[in-house]
């Protein structure tokens, strides 16, 4: 009997430990550069506004992805082209992660009904409310997986 309650008792210590962790509370700055990304992950991405994009993005937008230049015209010249090339293509936002000014989205890409599509990771640096810096990772959904887990 003492043990199972030395047990119990470590397994709740744990498990209190876990849920204040996991619970963090975001500040309101926190949440106010989730919002400014999410609204801009809408307006460029799902309506495909890019003229709604400038209220997002601060002066100086520097991008990380190797296949695009800096700045918020190079973004809307992607964004336009995507419209053209694939215009039934759909981003969901599965996960939202914030940590002071960076905000991270977790979405599914599909670029046109039916296909896998492709698991991104998207960061973003926030200054003064506006997104200034942007880094990417790109993974195909593959039709095939060494597991039963999604990538979602």
């Amino acid at each position: 009997m003492m043990a199972l309650r030395s047990v119990l008792s470590t397994v709740l210590a744990a498990f209190i430990v876990l849920t204040a962790v996991s619970a963090h509370a975001l500040t309101s700055q926190e949440e106010a550069n989730k919002a400014v990304v999410l609204a801009f992950y809408d307006t460029g991405f799902a309506k495909k506004d890019v003229e709604g994009l400038a209220a997002f993005v601060g002066p100086q937008y520097i991008q990380h992805n190797p296949m695009l230049p800096n700045g918020l015209g190079a973004l809307k010249g992607f964004i336009n082209d995507r419209k053209k090339t694939s215009p039934q293509r759909k981003s969901e936002v599965k996960r939202v992660i914030v940590q002071g000014d960076l905000v991270v989205l977790h979405v599914h890409l599909v670029p046109e009904p039916g296909a896998l599509g492709s698991a991104i990771v998207d960061i973003f640096r926030l200054e003064n409310g506006k997104i200034v810096e942007h880094w990417d990772v790109i993974q195909a959904v593959p039709e095939k997986s060494a597991n039963e887990n999604t990538m979602f």
